[in-house]
């Protein structure tokens, strides 16, 4: 999943936590293994290679996340598209030196992106164009994280922390009965903490300008793109979430990241917690939670 991973455990002896830790480690692999779009022999590969094509079949675990996805596209209004992915192949964001994409390239990508022309149900999935693509990369760490924990609990641990790549799924409280506060990242500083929050029996993700960006004419282009223009957001540098899963949390963190100046009536509206960090570096909470900070 190209980051850092940790995984907290309390448990009553090393031997539970490590086989906690062990089980879901082998999940998170598997998931990672599935759905990945780097892996010639994924379930995201197969789909994508048969574009227009016949239907591929799926299983029960494909088409939850598929569902998922398309409650995240209605919620985003369009800008929350599993098969935007394509648009990477104007945005380049590896290149060196970087460079801004024609408008033929966004164009030419743009006619690949459509979730509504899908044909999915239960059992299978057809992309109905050549070149068309889906990327669970939206959902899938976030979806592992809960995978993670779920199995952790299963074992019988009560408190700890499942940590893939700053998405993080919170098992219980502490082991004294409060609440885990996670520090958020300064986007601008990496070694500082902007603010925290606290997470009891759920679940933090932050979606944001800085890890994956380019500069070109003192501009900063970042990798969350909307699908609808074509061209990356710039309102917020980072958005954090607070939810009862971390898949629910990472996407609404990157919805908020994509409907730019209607971040945070759209987060009042799902009534979580957050912390967002607007271009000029300004700090965004709800009332109640930025006078409890």
């Amino acid at each position: 999943m190209a980051a850092e991973h940790e995984i907290q455990l309390h448990a009553d002896t090393r031997a539970d936590a490590e086989a906690a830790a062990n089980a879901a480690i082998a999940d998170i692999a598997r998931i990672e293994a599935k759905y990945s779009r780097y892996r010639d022999d994924s379930v995201t590969m197969r789909i994508n290679r048969a574009a227009g094509g016949a239907p591929v079949a799926i299983d029960a675990e494909t088409a939850a996340l598929l569902q998922y996805a398309d409650h995240c596209f209605q919620l985003s209004e369009g800008r929350f598209d599993i098969t935007s992915g394509v648009l990477r192949r104007a945005w380049n964001f590896a290149a060196r030196p970087p460079r801004l994409p024609s408008t033929k390239e966004v164009a030419d990508a743009q006619a690949l992106i459509g979730w509504p022309r899908v044909e999915w149900d239960a059992k299978a999935i057809r992309l109905p164009q050549t070149g068309m693509e889906i990327d669970f990369g939206g959902i899938g760490k976030e979806y592992a994280a809960d995978r993670a924990a779920a199995i952790c609990v299963d074992r019988g641990i009560a408190h700890g922390l499942v940590n893939l790549g700053g998405d993080v799924r919170a098992i219980g409280g502490r082991p004294d009965g409060s609440p885990w506060r996670i520090g958020i990242r300064n986007p601008r500083a990496p070694d500082r903490v902007i603010a925290g929050l606290d997470v009891m029996s759920g679940a933090l993700a932050t979606s944001g300008d800085y890890e994956r960006y380019f500069e070109v004419g003192g501009r900063r282009y970042c990798h969350i793109v909307d699908p609808r223009t074509g061209t990356p957001v710039m309102h917020w540098r980072s958005v954090s979430v607070v939810a009862p899963l971390c898949v629910v949390a990472g996407s609404c963190a990157t919805i908020a990241m994509l409907l730019e100046e209607r971040a945070v009536e759209f987060l009042a509206s799902q009534r979580f917690d957050y912390c967002a960090v607007d271009r000029d570096g300004t700090l965004h909470r709800p009332a109640a939670s930025a006078a409890s900070t």
